[in-house]
């Protein structure tokens, strides 16, 4: 069995992760797979004789979504998006809807010539021409809408597709009825209600993404601790390469004030150096030839030689790295619950909406009554928050746990730690703040204490 965390993109909600982990569930070869919406991965182990990394790509694919290959948690570098602009565009074409649509009900000034009751054609195709263009605006969710759709994994874009889908086409149908000179249809058109509806969605879009991405960070900050490039030797040079160009048995120097680049072990020279970030331990510890040196750990003094033993994904970072980021995708008991719960939810609210509507019209008559209560039922639905605020507290926890030097190992564990009442440590570990700190100060002269802290840094800083 091999154990792979693949890169996801695609997902927008709940129900878009549950959907893709139970079709790579479904599939033969796998043994178990997790999918974490939060950080847009999916961790997957599976049978190496049967599947390839090509294979679990292709059923990624088939379930609606792109693998973007392995995750390497490294530290995302910012697009320049044009999201912001976009939304911006969108905000303004919104309003530009609201005003043309309801200026008359709240008793602002209606734009000339676009009266709906004096120029009801023109005010149907202006509405008609403002909303199409923010439905273009908005089209990644209308196009996971209908995706989702088709590969059976609906979600909250579906019910919003739905929704706008079925107000925009009845408000066209209306348009076309005005066109033919049957002005009273100018009462029923809800374009209004398909462009706003787009609209709120995609602020709250926005918003998600960037605390996504503000947690997302807290383990992709890890990465950060060893440095980008390293001086190694070779045919007797010293050159400077990036981490990645570094193989095993490479000869690696390392400069005062530097950091070690790979996990390696000390061949020439005698330093101390700063393990806190891994140990705990504040003391700088003395390494000399045949000592072994961590990744990411400060040099403070003497310059030395390492042979590279473990580079690239076998260092320690990196096993940390993967250690938090396995146990983000697993899920806690509540998660599962929520996860449950959104599964059904979305085919319920469609389910829902269409007896409601098939209800109402059988009671009032009224197609266009009907059609507002089968679209107002679509989209105020939301199963995202449910699904969306379990994972992202685990992947908020382990990530700020994981910078003060605590490893948690399963989502489970974490949710079991408020029952926690007493915690025992071995005598031999080291707890400690990882840093010097001056515990107390024996003061025998006339000098201040902080004149005399003066005077200690002063020599501390010329030796």
């Amino acid at each position: 069995m091999k154990k792979v965390i693949l890169s996801i993109d695609g997902m927008t909600c709940s129900a878009c992760s549950n959907g893709l982990e139970k079709y790579l569930n479904k599939q033969d070869g796998i043994k178990t797979a997790s999918v974490n919406l939060v950080m847009n991965n999916a961790s997957i182990e599976y049978d190496s004789s049967k599947l390839s990394l090509e294979d679990l790509d292709k059923f990624v694919e088939k379930a609606g979504f792109k693998s973007l290959g392995i995750d390497t948690f490294e530290k995302e570098q910012r697009k320049n998006s044009n999201e912001k602009y976009r939304l911006i565009a969108q905000s303004v074409f919104s309003i530009l809807i609201l005003y043309v649509s309801m200026s008359h009900m709240v008793g602002l000034p209606v734009i000339p010539y676009l009266n709906m009751i004096n120029y009801p054609l023109n005010y149907s195709v202006c509405l008609l021409i403002l909303t199409t263009i923010v439905l273009i605006l908005g089209y990644k969710i209308l196009r996971n809408g209908v995706k989702n759709l088709i590969h059976k994994t609906p979600n909250m874009d579906t019910l919003v597709t739905i929704g706008v889908a079925a107000s925009f086409l009845y408000s066209l149908f209306g348009t076309i009825m005005i066109i033919k000179g049957k002005t009273e249809y100018v009462e029923n058109l809800y374009y209004e209600s398909a462009a706003i509806v787009i609209f709120f969605i995609e602020i709250g879009k926005f918003i998600e993404n960037k605390n996504k991405n503000k947690t997302k960070e807290a383990l992709q900050e890890l990465m950060t601790i060893t440095p980008k490039d390293a001086i190694i030797i070779r045919d007797g040079k010293e050159i400077i390469v990036t981490i990645d160009e570094i193989q095993k048995g490479d000869i690696v120097v390392c400069k005062p004030g530097e950091k070690i680049a790979v996990d390696g072990v000390v061949t020439e020279g005698v330093t101390h150096i700063d393990e806190s970030f891994i140990t705990g331990e504040s003391t700088p510890v003395k390494r000399e030839k045949g000592s072994t040196v961590i990744a990411g750990s400060i040099n403070y003094e003497g310059t030395i030689k390492y042979k590279a033993e473990r580079i690239g994904k076998e260092s320690t970072v990196s096993e940390i790295v993967r250690l938090v980021a396995e146990a983000t995708n697993t899920k806690a008991p509540i998660a599962k619950i929520a996860d449950t719960i959104s599964s059904y939810f979305v085919p319920a609210i469609i389910t829902i909406s269409v007896i409601a509507f098939i209800i109402w019209l059988g009671i009032t008559k009224d197609f266009s009554y009907s059609i507002n209560i089968f679209i107002s039922i679509l989209v105020i639905a939301c199963p995202c928050s449910l699904g969306l605020a379990t994972p992202l507290a685990i992947v908020i926890s382990s990530g700020l746990a994981s910078r003060k030097g605590i490893l948690i190992k399963s989502s489970e564990a974490l949710e079991n730690a408020h029952k926690v009442k007493t915690i025992v440590f071995d005598k031999t570990g080291t707890l400690t703040n990882g840093t010097l700190r001056i515990s107390k100060i024996y003061n025998y002269s006339n000098e201040s204490e902080e004149e005399i802290l003066k005077q200690v840094a002063s020599y501390v800083l010329s030796i």
